[in-house]
């Protein structure tokens, strides 16, 4: 094979640039394994470079099916990357192996992908070919055997891909077009309405202290006496949690309803939210 042939098969291999292929390819001798790791070495060295920078944009991936779906993000720099075919081809694949590695992102980075590399390794390699910083962003996994998923993508990119997700669980015997509904219903409420939890006892307590203190702060300069003050902080905190609260929530079809009130008008006792996750990219 010609050092032309082996910096084709090179680039073919690695999605480096014919420069750094062809000299790798001198550096190494001509041997194709060792000019791999040579460029390897190089991305990561250029890769480093690039973790500092900040990745907003990017794309939400689900995979699986209505009894364990998966949601992954994967950020990049700019949108203009996001609709890169490379871009989009490593998120796909690398959604199907969250859905099989439960979320678990150590396992994930771990995983070999079609082109025989580990997902890390291929990462790597992806930052150095298109030049931006891009992460693994946030990841869930959902399931059960007695639930069912359902699942919304806002401002699809292409097939299930978006630059927003959710999947939520609904756990019945009561298998009516009715729940089928509402589980779809459910799903793009929650992606308008951004809940923090199913219940204001689950919204998690750094955000409550943090909410306070904003609270305790604007009142402070109130010049309100402190009995009233006091009666103020605690509307607002109620308020906040039933606000960021799903079963709380106003109903985003019928604002006058909260989330639970429709959910007692399905009159299906066995009807239970069971969990959700909603991923947006840059939040």
């Amino acid at each position: 094979m010609s050092d032309i042939e082996k910096v084709k098969k090179l680039r073919e291999a690695t999605g480096a640039g014919f420069k750094d292929c062809n000299l790798a390819i001198k550096e190494s001798g001509g041997d194709l394994d060792k000019a791999v790791e040579i460029l390897r070495v190089k991305g990561i060295s250029k890769a480093s470079k690039k973790m500092s920078r900040d990745a907003k944009e990017g794309l939400v991936a689900i995979s699986g099916d209505e009894k364990k779906t998966s949601i992954i993000e994967v950020n990049c720099e700019t949108d203009f990357v996001a609709k890169n075919d490379d871009f989009i081809n490593f998120v796909k694949e690398l959604s199907i192996l969250n859905n099989e590695k439960n979320s678990n992102i150590d396992d994930l980075k771990k995983t070999k992908m079609k082109n025989g590399q580990t997902v890390e390794d291929t990462l790597v390699a992806l930052i150095a070919k298109i030049g931006e910083k891009i992460t693994i962003g946030k990841t869930k996994t959902i399931s059960g055997s007695k639930s069912t998923n359902y699942q919304y993508l806002h401002t699809v990119v292409k097939d299930n891909l978006a630059k927003l997700a959710v999947v939520v669980s609904l756990e019945t015997k009561d298998e009516s077009e009715t729940v089928k509904t509402f589980g779809k219903q459910l799903s793009m409420h929650i992606a308008a309405s951004n809940p923090l939890a199913l219940e204001s006892n689950l919204i998690d307590k750094s955000i409550i202290d943090k909410e306070q203190e904003l609270v305790t702060e604007e009142l402070k300069n109130s010049g309100k006496p402190d009995d009233i003050a006091k009666k103020i902080s605690l509307g607002k905190m109620n308020k906040f949690k039933e606000e960021n609260s799903l079963l709380t929530q106003a109903w985003v079809m019928e604002p006058k309803k909260k989330v639970q009130d429709v959910l007692n008008e399905l009159s299906i006792n066995d009807l239970k939210i069971k969990e959700f996750s909603r991923i947006k990219i840059g939040e």
